[in-house]
């Protein structure tokens, strides 16, 4: 059976103040309630499904002493489009409720951009195809980029829709539905399923879609303190900027750090997202109370020779104002022996502690399965999938991140999974005080 390798000491981690006994200039954070009429974290039973499925050992040994919390929300716990996105439509009023129920302290909405430039929640502006019901609304469906194309003999069913396509008004008309397409199917209504067996469609009931604005508000509603994590979308190549010949993506980046400045949401909450290093160097210069915590999406070493490469640029971007680097978790972790059965921190992460950047991963519950990553060729376990059989091994991963490693935060389709590793280690993510 595969051993992870790790060298954390317990016994200092389980002496750890609890995250409610500690002290900041935050807002308190979520504490047991007291009563029936309080918000209550609730994680659920995947994760003591994970515990009960780890080797034994100590690691395994202090998350089991954790069982009965108490839980607390936990900035270290980042709510990917939501943070329940393993079940409930991504980027949804529902998916957001689930993932602060799950104690999700960090929760994130996806920017992209409507015809009328307005800025709404979703995960790419082109896949309202395949996360909503656009396709059957025959009036929307009829402007999208690519209408549906039936499957035959020698092509796939497809279709690409995009935010861009629509308004606001429009776009706030559809239901947000589980991800997934039929490629085989011959009718629009066939071509909305497609859902990976692993996720289910028993909340695919009409989900509501989030504009900006709302996801502000929304999340600002939910008791305890919580932050935000928008990231603006690279338009594809459907959608060329300047938009429509005049909406530059300078601009795009401005406008959505402007409508948290329009809400009085204080900068210190908000934890701005780019792929692009131009937007993360924008607000560097023009919004420094937001840009210096930043997040820069890092996704240039997919192959082993890019890896490298994005590694040794990183005191390059440490030295022009970035902050934190948020990596997946495969650039994060290697093999540690000639066996291929042990893992291991990567020089990519080496890199990143040496150069004085704090590392956000991404992503948690994101594949399905551990039995199966190997012979899938997961992304995400692609630098070690073959140490990795079965499931009770995530905490395992995320014990070398966290306690190794050193990560700030983690992203996750599953909240409640990181929410309980979080809480049992005292792990309370970044706050945006520290920057400044």
């Amino acid at each position: 059976m595969a051993r992870i390798v790790s060298t954390l000491a317990f016994a200092a981690l389980a002496a750890a103040a609890p995250l409610d006994a500690r002290t900041s200039k935050h807002t308190s954070l979520i504490k047991q309630p007291d009563g029936p009429t309080e918000y209550q974290i609730s994680l659920g039973p995947r994760p003591y499904y994970i515990v009960q499925n780890m080797t034994e050992g100590p690691l395994k040994q202090k998350l089991e002493s954790c069982a009965n919390g108490p839980f607390s929300v936990t900035g270290w716990s980042i709510g990917h489009r939501g943070g329940a996105t393993l079940q409930i439509p991504e980027a949804s009023a529902q998916n957001q409720e689930a993932g602060a129920r799950m104690g999700s302290g960090v929760l994130e909405c996806d920017v992209a951009f409507t015809n009328d430039l307005q800025l709404v929640c979703r995960h790419s502006l082109c896949d309202l195809h395949t996360t909503t019901d656009i396709l059957l609304r025959p009036e929307l469906a009829a402007k999208c980029t690519q209408p549906f194309r039936p499957a035959n003999a020698t092509s796939p069913a497809s279709a690409l829709c995009c935010t861009s396509d629509i308004t606001l008004s429009e776009y706030n008309s559809l239901c947000s539905k589980m991800d997934g397409s039929n490629s085989s199917a011959r009718t629009p209504e066939a071509y909305q399923r497609g859902t990976p067996a692993w996720r289910t469609d028993l909340y695919d009931t009409c989900a509501t879609p989030l504009s900006l604005d709302g996801f502000i508000d929304l999340v600002d509603s939910f008791p305890g303190y919580r932050n935000f994590t928008p990231e603006l979308k690279t338009p594809p190549s459907q959608v060329p900027m300047p938009f429509k010949g005049v909406y530059t993506q300078a601009q795009y980046a401005r406008d959505m750090v402007n409508a948290f400045i329009r809400k009085g949401i204080a900068p210190e909450r908000v934890w701005a997202q780019s792929f692009l290093p131009a937007d993360v160097f924008l607000w560097i210069s023009e919004f420094p109370a937001f840009g210096n915590h930043a997040v820069y999406l890092d996704e240039e070493g997919d192959t082993p020779e890019t890896l490298v490469t994005a590694a040794a640029r990183l005191p390059s971007l440490k030295a022009q104002g970035v902050n934190i680097i948020a990596p997946p978790i495969n650039y994060l972790l290697t093999y540690g022996d000639a066996t291929n059965s042990t893992i291991v921190p990567s020089p990519y992460a080496t890199a990143a502690k040496a150069a004085g950047l704090d590392i956000i991963a991404w992503l948690f519950e994101r594949s399905g399965p551990l039995t199966t990553v190997d012979a899938r060729q997961d992304y995400y376990y692609s630098t070690f999938s073959q140490a990795v059989s079965h499931d009770g091994q995530l905490y395992e991963v995320l014990d070398i991140m966290a306690n190794e490693i050193g990560i700030v935060g983690m992203f996750s389709d599953w909240s409640a999974t990181t929410t309980y590793f979080a809480n049992c280690f005292g792990l309370q993510g970044p706050y945006g005080e520290n920057y400044n």
